[in-house]
């Protein structure tokens, strides 16, 4: 198995209702922070080696047709290289809001790992050494819209026009089924993880 849809956007860029709209259109379970928080014996080791330089996609991504969401994001590029026939879906919002909704979710929880309940430490961990590494330790609110805009602006500029899909979940399920040759599902594009619902997956990692 092999991955066929990477997502290049950052958490909190509607990456979980994009994670349920592949999967409603066939692609399996798809690889998310959420899967990774579910089974960190596994995961958590194996992307903990990829920061460190040593990736071993294929385990990490086993059983996956598609992957969204950090960690895959962090790596966009290097999966871009090695999966070189997926196409490549980045989710995207204003700078603006996306800041004001990682500021209150992922970085807080983020900020201090081994403040959260010992079942979680792991992966949160692990999800601050990849954001961090994606976009820095200086978590202003100009520091953090200026690399989500270089970050997005890196991707258009490096992938082509015809393996990318920049999309929002706003405009429906149209754009990404024409993008990956899928048929429109009859049932509404699927919209998930908003803050509530954030922080209730997090009591639930065992």
């Amino acid at each position: 198995m092999t991955l066929e849809v990477i997502g290049a956007g950052w958490g909190r860029t509607a990456t979980n209702s994009l994670k349920l709209a592949l999967e409603q259109l066939g692609y399996g379970t798809c690889h998310h922070m959420w899967e990774v928080a579910h089974d960190q014996d596994r995961l958590v080791p194996l992307w903990n080696a990829a920061i460190d330089g040593v990736p071993n996609w294929p385990a990490l991504f086993e059983g996956n047709r598609s992957a969204v969401d950090w960690p895959t994001a962090g790596y966009w590029r290097e999966l871009a290289a090695f999966y070189s026939d997926a196409k490549i879906v980045m989710t995207t919002r204003s700078a603006e809001s996306w800041c004001n909704s990682i500021s209150e979710t992922i970085l807080k929880v983020i900020d201090d790992p081994d403040a959260m309940p010992e079942a979680a430490r792991p992966v949160t961990r692990m999800a601050r050494r990849i954001v961090t590494q994606s976009m820095g330790e200086d978590w202003s609110r100009e520091a953090l819209m200026a690399r989500f805009r270089a970050h997005e602006t890196a991707v258009q500029e490096h992938l082509s026009a015809d393996r990318l899909l920049v999309f929002s979940p706003t405009d429906g399920w149209g754009p990404l089924c024409e993008f990956l040759s899928q048929p429109v599902p009859d049932a509404p594009f699927p919209r998930s993880n908003a803050r509530d619902e954030f922080f209730a997956n997090l009591d639930n990692i065992e």
